[in-house]
C-alpha cells in the first residue's frame, strides 16, 4: 500500500493528545484512540508529545473539544475504515465520483455528462488533495510566500489543472490528458446551454471513471476501490438503423465541437487512442455454439490482438470527423456539379457567412493552419442551391 513512511499525527489530533495526557489518560490508550484501520500511531508519537521533543507550540485541545470528539470515536465509515475528519479529503473523493456516477446513470435526467464532469472534477481535485497532503506537498496558493486567501478568508487551494500541472502529480499523461479535456469541456458548458453532448463524451467519461479507480487503488490502496459499489449498468434498449442514425447524427453544439476538436487535434494519434484518454466498448450480438457462452453481453479482449484492432477500427470510423483544405472544398463541390466554382468563390462565400468564427462549427484551426468539416462543404452546396453567385 502505497503511503509515507511514519504515520503521523495532524496538529488538531495533537491538541486532543495533550488534552487527554492533562487529564492523565494512560499513553496505550491514548495511541489505541487514534490508530485505525488506515494508519497505525507508534506509542512513541504519544512520548515525545508527552515529554515536549516535538509538538510545543500547539495548545491542547479544550474540554468542549475533547468531549466531541470522544462522543464521535471512532467516527470511521465501516466499509472503507477511512476516518471522517483525518480522511475527509479521501472519503469526499470517493463520494464524489460515486456521486457522479450515480447521477450519470440515473433515469430522466436530461444534462448528465454536464453534472457528471462537475462532479468527477470535484473528486479528482479531492483525490490529489489527498495524495499531496500524505507527500507533505503544500497544494496552496502563495504570493511572495505568503498563503493566499478567499474572499472569505480560508486558505485558497490548487484547482484540478494547478493539481496536474505539479511536477509531482503521479497521474499517467493518458489520464491527465482525460482530465485537461473535461476541464475545457467543463469551461465551455459552465456559463452556456448545451444538448446532446452525452453521446460524444461517453468514452471520456468512461476512461474518468476507471481512471480514478485505478488512480484510488495504486496511490491509496486497493481496499477504497469503487468497484464493489458501481456496478456494470444494464441498457434496456437495442438500436435499429433509425436509432443508431439518430445518435450519431446528432449535432454537438457548435463550442462544444470546436472546444473537443481543438483539444483532440493537439493529441499525437498514440494519445488520442490510449484508452486512459477515451474508453470505448463495442457491443455486438455474440452468437456462440455453446450456451454457457452465448449469453455474455460483453466480451474483455485482449489490446492489440486482431479483435481488439478491428473494434478500434469500427469506433474510430464513427468518432473522428473529416477535416479538409480549402482546395479539397472546391473539389468536392466542383464534382457536386458546380464546375465554375473556384478558390475565390470559396473565399468569398466564407467571409460573407464570417464561417471560420469558431463558435459556428464549421472548422477548426489547427498549428495555425485552418481546416474545414464536412458541415461546411453541405452549407457551400445549400447556399449554391439557393442561387449564391459571386458580389
Amino acid at each position: 500500500m502505497a503511503r509515507r513512511p511514519g504515520n503521523t499525527l495532524e496538529k488538531w489530533e495533537v491538541a486532543l493528545v495533550k488534552a487527554m495526557l492533562a487529564k492523565k489518560y494512560v499513553p496505550q490508550d491514548i495511541q489505541a484512540y487514534f490508530s485505525r484501520p488506515t494508519r497505525s500511531i507508534n506509542h512513541a508519537r504519544i512520548s515525545e508529545i508527552r515529554d515536549g521533543t516535538k509538538h510545543k507550540a500547539i495548545k491542547a485541545a479544550s474540554d468542549a473539544e475533547l468531549d466531541a470528539f470522544l462522543e464521535a470515536w471512532p467516527n470511521i465509515d465501516p466499509t472503507t475504515g477511512l476516518h471522517l475528519q483525518g480522511d475527509e479529503l479521501l472519503v469526499k473523493a470517493r463520494e464524489a465520483m460515486i456521486a457522479a456516477v450515480h447521477t450519470f446513470n440515473s433515469a430522466g435526467l436530461h444534462f448528465r455528462a454536464e453534472l457528471f464532469i462537475v462532479t468527477s472534477i470535484i473528486a479528482w481535485t479531492y483525490l490529489l488533495h489527498a495524495y499531496y497532503k500524505r507527500e507533505g506537498v503544500d497544494y496552496r496558493y502563495k504570493k511572495g510566500g505568503a498563503v493566499q486567501k478567499t474572499p472569505s478568508g480560508a486558505d485558497k487551494y490548487w484547482e484540478l489543472g494547478q493539481c496536474l500541472a505539479h511536477g509531482k502529480c503521479p497521474l499517467d499523461k493518458g489520464v491527465i490528458n482525460n482530465l485537461n479535456f473535461l476541464t475545457e469541456i467543463r469551461h465551455e458548458i459552465e456559463h452556456r446551454s448545451t444538448n446532446r453532448i452525452d453521446d460524444a463524451l461517453s468514452a471520456k467519461l468512461q476512461a474518468c471513471c476507471i481512471n480514478f479507480n485505478d488512480a484510488i487503488k495504486q496511490l491509496f490502496g486497493k481496499e477504497f476501490a469503487l468497484e464493489k459499489r458501481l456496478p456494470i449498468a444494464l441498457q434496456f434498449v437495442t438500436f435499429d438503423g433509425a436509432q443508431r442514425a439518430g445518435l450519431v447524427g446528432a449535432e454537438l453544439p457548435p463550442h462544444i465541437a470546436t472546444a473537443m476538436d481543438s483539444f483532440q487535434d493537439a493529441l499525437t494519434e498514440d494519445e488520442q487512442s490510449d484508452p486512459k484518454f477515451r474508453y470505448r466498448v463495442a457491443f455486438v450480438p455474440k452468437v456462440s455454439g455453446k450456451a454457457s457462452k452465448s449469453d455474455f453481453a460483453v466480451e474483455f479482449i485482449k489490446p492489440g490482438s486482431p479483435e481488439a484492432e478491428a473494434v478500434e477500427r469500427v469506433l474510430l470510423k464513427e468518432v473522428e470527423r473529416p477535416k479538409f483544405r480549402p482546395s479539397e472544398i472546391v473539389a468536392k463541390v466542383k464534382a457536386a456539379g458546380y464546375p465554375a466554382f473556384n478558390m475565390h468563390d470559396h473565399t468569398l462565400l466564407a467571409r460573407q457567412l464570417d464561417a471560420r468564427t469558431p463558435g459556428k462549427g464549421f472548422g477548426v484551426m489547427i498549428a495555425g493552419t485552418w481546416y474545414w468539416y464536412e458541415h461546411w462543404f453541405d452549407k457551400v452546396l445549400e447556399k449554391l442551391a439557393e442561387g449564391w453567385t459571386r458580389p
